[in-house]
């Protein structure tokens, strides 16, 4: 069976059981203790602990997910097995207080040897020692006699306290001829023997002093990973030799004009599984950056990068590769498709800057390399990489692994650690700089609001290490001003635009961060050429954070709205912070919300948004806004002409943010989490665009 065929088996055998079928979530997760959704249990999170009302009372689903960050990270094993993958798929199926093991179990084993078609006789199962109930069900349902095992095996549980339970593995017998023992012995980890499917009872609650109470309601949460159903069903002992691996290596032959063999396929079953990773995150609204889930989509897209480049390739790689994973996973996933334009974009912006870093930090390491002893390069030297050409400590690892020179790691984080500590001391202090240039005229960012992303300005300014320059170089982190710029800097709670600066319509400047200084919007980021004051140059804002930016900006006043619809007038502003598809909004109240204000607020926003009202941007004088009854901020000054934002007949606010244009550009909203700050203010925070999707 192929992976749509898998995917189909599985779906229309639990919709014909009863269950809802209902689309992957997004790999962000509306969690903030994880950068992706690593396992198909995330978005049933909340029901599954009982805080959030299930929708259905049995539900099935194919979810996408990704491991490479924090705790839950697969990445540094990817290529040098056939096992393992950052993006993979769970197929899932699901009761909320409905039916519980003997079901399950029966379920499960039909699908398995009935459509599916295994083998009973090579499927063994386990269950946990004190599960007696399950251990009869399966001698009763396939005259299996289960291996019972302990917790490490065979418990769940969300935490130290809180909803537990056992549960029940399959393993496949992948054949006598490879190395291995049965699960629970010694030798289970040698390949014989493999996890397909897990049923998890969650029969408790747990309390601290760790009594085990009966849930009132029990739930089943159960996972099979596509990827390895497919390698099982095709017969095959790699995930990366079945179907849809398959079609993506002849395509990445096919671009870089090598063929697999037994020197390099390390590098093609990277470059697979990363193609994946990227393609999917960044259609689901990732942006590569330096910090949180951009900067892992980042770490994996150049890891991909220098395994093309191991393969002799020296161009392009996953934004050409795009297409290929369209054709493989686009019937099944119609975002990929759907974003197809912005993905590409972003990806090639994301190759090209790691090109030029890459050519320009290889300089270095190749002049570093005949003061190596004893086989490790310093840590120091590995910092510099990083803080100079942006390397991360991996990608260095990976250049010198075919070297046998290993990285003095311990050494490189010392560095970081400094480096963090003159970062804090910098912050307040780079801003002082600027503030003591009194000669330095205000920035004209009168075009911020244009809709042209490019415009011609002049260098008027370079700071770098807390010094004013003349010029700078690739590889520099600075902060340039410029005579005049469209770029928005960061105000009034909208963080500013990233972009690009070109000079001759080549980039010279990678653009993270834009900040005000009084009149002087600053950008900050890392050259990839040679710049200099006096230099003519097109300053080019990106797009998709700026839309990102607008519809979460716009999103904040119907939110407020909203906010006092459903609590009352007296709602008043006290602060915000604006991010691409993220609010945080603080307000006047005296108390927490109830679970039910917040779904009010949730669900008038999002008829707001589904009404597409028109959303006008006017300038005016002070006196008329005000006789319009437009809503001003408590601790913003005003000059004698303001901008009025208007979203339809429910919102009318001063604001010199960045919006959109109809509120139907919001495309949903998520209300997250409420909370105090402090006494009598409150916090909320909400997502919206693909992030809430």
């Amino acid at each position: 069976m192929t992976y749509d065929e898998i995917r189909k088996a599985f779906l229309d055998y639990f919709a014909a059981h009863g269950h809802k079928i209902v689309p992957s979530a997004s790999l962000i997760p509306n969690d903030p203790t994880l950068l992706f959704t690593v396992a198909g249990m995330v978005p049933w999170k909340g029901i599954l602990q009982g805080i959030e009302p299930a929708f259905a009372p049995r539900v099935a689903d194919v979810q996408k997910c990704i491991r490479a960050g924090g705790k839950h990270n697969d990445l540094e094993d990817v290529g040098f097995d056939g096992r393992h993958h950052t993006f993979f798929e769970m197929m899932g199926n699901w009761s909320f207080g409905d039916y519980f093991k003997e079901e399950a179990i029966m379920m499960s084993w039909e699908l398995l040897t009935k459509v599916f078609g295994l083998d009973p006789n090579r499927i063994v199962v386990t269950t946990h020692f004190s599960d007696d109930e399950a251990t009869a069900i399966w001698k009763k349902v396939a005259g299996k006699d289960a291996i019972r095992l302990g917790d490490k095996d065979n418990w769940w549980s969300a935490g130290d306290t809180g909803p537990c339970g056992p549960c029940t593995e399959m393993h496949y017998d992948m054949g006598a001829d490879l190395p291995g023992g049965l699960p629970g012995t010694p030798d289970e980890d040698g390949g014989r023997y493999v996890e397909l499917w897990n049923d998890v009872f969650m029969q408790f609650d747990r309390d601290a002093k760790g009594n085990l109470t009966p849930l009132p309601k029990q739930n089943v949460d159960t996972g099979s990973g596509v990827e390895r159903m497919a390698a099982i069903l095709q017969g095959k002992t790699d995930n990366y030799n079945t179907d849809l691996f398959v079609a993506l290596k002849s395509a990445v032959s096919d671009l870089t004009g090598v063929r697999e063999n037994a020197d390099n396929t390390t590098s093609f079953k990277v470059i697979t599984d990363h193609l994946r990773s990227v393609g999917f995150a960044i259609a689901d609204g990732v942006v590569p950056s330096n910090t949180d889930r951009g900067y892992v989509i980042r770490r994996i897209l150049r890891r991909a990068m220098r395994h093309g480049q191991m393969l002799g390739y020296r161009g392009a790689l996953l934004s050409k590769l795009y297409p290929a994973l369209i054709e493989t996973m686009g019937d099944a996933y119609p975002e990929l498709l759907a974003n197809k334009k912005r993905v590409i974009e972003v990806i090639e912006n994301e190759e090209n800057a790691f090109m030029d870093m890459l050519q320009n930090g290889m300089k270095l390491l190749d002049a570093e390399l005949p003061k190596v002893n004893n086989g490790v390069l310093p840590g120091d030297v590995a910092f510099k990489l990083f803080d100079t050409y942006g390397f991360p400590v991996d990608l260095t690892q990976m250049i010198l692994r075919d070297k046998n020179i290993a990285v003095d790691v311990a050494g490189f984080e010392k560095c970081m650690s400094e480096q963090k500590e003159r970062s804090r001391a910098d912050t307040k202090g780079t801003r002082i700089l600027w503030e003591a240039q009194t000669d330095l005229p205000a920035t004209d960012d009168s075009s911020k609001y244009a809709p042209d992303t490019q415009m011609q300005s002049r260098v008027l300014s370079i700071l770098r290490n807390g010094e004013f320059i003349k010029s700078g170089t690739a590889g520099d982190e600075v902060e340039i001003a410029l005579d005049k710029t469209n770029f928005y800097g960061t105000q009034g709670g909208q963080v500013g635009d990233m972009g690009i600066i070109l000079r001759g319509g080549v980039p010279v400047m990678n653009v993270l961060e834009t900040n005000r200084v009084d009149g002087v919007v600053v950008h900050k980021g890392m050259l990839v050429a040679d710049i200099a004051v006096g230099d003519i140059v097109t300053t080019q804002i990106n797009e998709i954070v700026r839309q990102q930016t607008a519809r979460a900006h716009t999103a904040t006043h119907l939110l407020q709205s909203a906010l006092q619809r459903v609590l009352n007038d007296d709602v008043e502003q006290r602060g915000s912070k604006v991010s691409p598809d993220s609010v945080r909004f603080d307000f006047s109240f005296g108390r927490a919300m109830t679970a039910e204000e917040k779904q009010a607020v949730e669900d008038l926003v999002n008829k707001w948004i589904a009404a597409d009202m028109p959303v006008k941007h006017e300038e005016m004088s002070l006196d008329e806004a005000k006789a319009r009854g437009a809503m001003a901020l408590f601790s913003e000054k005003y000059g004698d002409k303001v901008k009025v934002i208007t979203a339809g007949d429910v919102s009318c606010e001063l604001c010199g943010g960045t919006h959109i244009y109809h509120t139907g550009e919001i495309i949903k909203a998520k209300v997250n989490k409420e909370k105090s700050i402090s006494s009598g203010i409150r916090r909320i925070t909400m997502s919206v665009g693909t992030l809430a999707e």
